[in-house]
This record gives C-alpha cells, structure tokens and sequence, in this order.
C-alpha cells in the first residue's frame, strides 16, 4: 500500500468516527495538557490548598463561636491576660505577708529563751515593729476591697483587679531592656498557646482562674487584717508602762499564732 493509499485510510477512519482532521489534532493537544502529569500535579495541589483553608475556616469558626458568658473571644483573650498578671502581684503581696508573721512567729519562740523581761521586752517591740512596718510601705502591700453581700464571685474578682491595676507597685514601670524583651516573649508564648484554643477552652480557663484567685484574694486578706490590727494595737499600747506592756505585746503575738487566717496558711512552703 502506498503512502497516499495510507493516508486516504486515516482520514476515512476519523471522518467515519465523527471527527476531522482539523479538529482531531487540536483535541488530542488539549487532552495531552490536561491530563499532562505537570497540569495534573497543579490541580492536586491546588485542592490541597482549598481543603486546608476550608478546614482553617471551620476550626476559626469554631474558636469564635460565641461563650456560655456572652464575652467575645478578644474579650475572653484579654481577661485572660489580666487574671494572670494579677494574680503574680496577688502572689508576691500574700507571700510577703505570710513571711512577716511567719518569722515574726518564729522570733518568738526563739526569744522565750530569754529570761530577762527587760532584755526580753525591746527584742518583741522590735519584732513586731518589723511586721507593721509592711502598712508604711503601701507599695508591698496591695490594697483589697471588700467582697460586697451580692457580688458574685467573677464580679468581685474582677472589680479587686481592677483596683490592683490601678495601684501601681512603686518602681514597677522602671524595667530593663532584657526584662521587657523577657516578658514580651513570654506573653508571645501565652498568646500561641491560647490561639490553639477554643472559646470554651478559654472561658474555662477564666473561669479556674478567677476561682483560683477568689481563694488568693480571701487568705491574703486574712493576712492583711492580721497586720493591720496588730499595727493598731501595738500603736495603743504605748500609753501603758513596761510591765503591763510587755504582758500586751505577748498576747498580740500568741492571738495571731492561734488565729484561724493564720494558721491556714503558716505550714505552706514560702
């Protein structure tokens, strides 16, 4: 058969299956790069790329779906970040305080060994001279309000912080370059790690922590008052003579070894 005769049988057989030759090679072009393993790589990956977002879209919703307490996730987020900062002021203050009797406590028992009372009697002034000395020093000790009959318990933790935002601690504003670079990156961390984290998760987060800090806030100022009322007391005390005195300020000291606040709290680690 010759070239012409092969040539008259090709096109018979693509004129008889419906297509010319004038369509047959642009078709078999386009399907060659469509179904090309580069062309079809970039389809895959594509879909790829559609699906993760789709599936970011639906974990976003998810984060922002609205919380049990009616507060936006920025609103939660931000809550967040407050509790926590207050809480490692709330901290300091409480241990401070639980320092100062605890030695305060321990000065005591070591000064029964002295028999002298007029050896004795300048040894307890100053020992607790050193306790209410914390109530002259306003930055040491942060000031608490007082839980209201029908506050609850987020709504008074709240209001305490806002307070102790207020109350500035004396030398707090004036930090080292490291120590901003340090905290920035710590709070760069507590973002990441909420970001991972629903609404719920981070409502529920709020919600121990607020709690957590309720109990702070009641054992701290249990403290608090301890001092405060031994300042008073020492103050009027200094009207009467040694001997009578000196029965008064063991008596300041003994009540607060056995009061309740106090007793609560002095076996814990400082």
């Amino acid at each position: 058969m010759g070239k012409n005769e092969m040539k008259r049988g090709i096109s018979q057989r693509s004129s008889d299956a419906g297509v010319s030759d004038s369509v047959g090679v642009p078709l078999l072009d386009l399907l060659r790069k469509t179904y090309s393993p580069k062309h079809y790589g970039s389809a895959s990956s594509n879909l790829v790329g559609k699906f993760t977002q789709s599936v970011r879209r639906i974990v976003q919703d998810v984060k922002d779906e609205g919380s049990p307490s009616g507060m936006s996730r920025e609103e939660l987020l931000e809550t967040n970040e407050r509790l926590r900062a207050v809480r490692i002021r709330l901290e300091e203050s409480y241990d401070t305080a639980k320092k100062a009797l605890v030695t305060l406590m321990n000065k005591y028992g070591d000064s029964k060994s002295q028999r002298n009372v007029f050896n004795r009697y300048p040894m307890l002034k100053l020992m607790i001279k050193d306790v209410i000395r914390l109530e002259t020093q306003y930055w040491t000790l942060v000031e608490i309000p007082k839980q209201e009959k029908l506050e609850t318990v987020p709504a008074f933790v709240l209001r305490a912080c806002s307070i102790m935002e207020k109350s500035q601690k004396s030398g707090e504003s004036v930090k080292t370059s490291a120590k901003l670079a340090e905290e920035a990156a710590e709070k760069r961390e507590r973002m990441e790690r909420l970001e991972m984290m629903t609404t719920a998760q981070i409502e529920q987060e709020n919600t121990q922590m607020i709690n957590d800090l309720y109990r702070l806030l009641k054992k701290y100022t249990g403290l608090r008052n301890l001092i405060r009322e031994l300042k008073s007391e020492y103050g009027n005390s200094k009207i009467y003579p040694i001997f009578p005195r000196y029965t008064m300020l063991k008596d300041m000291i003994k009540d607060i070894m056995h009061d309740p606040d106090y007793m609560e709290v002095c076996h814990e680690r400082t």
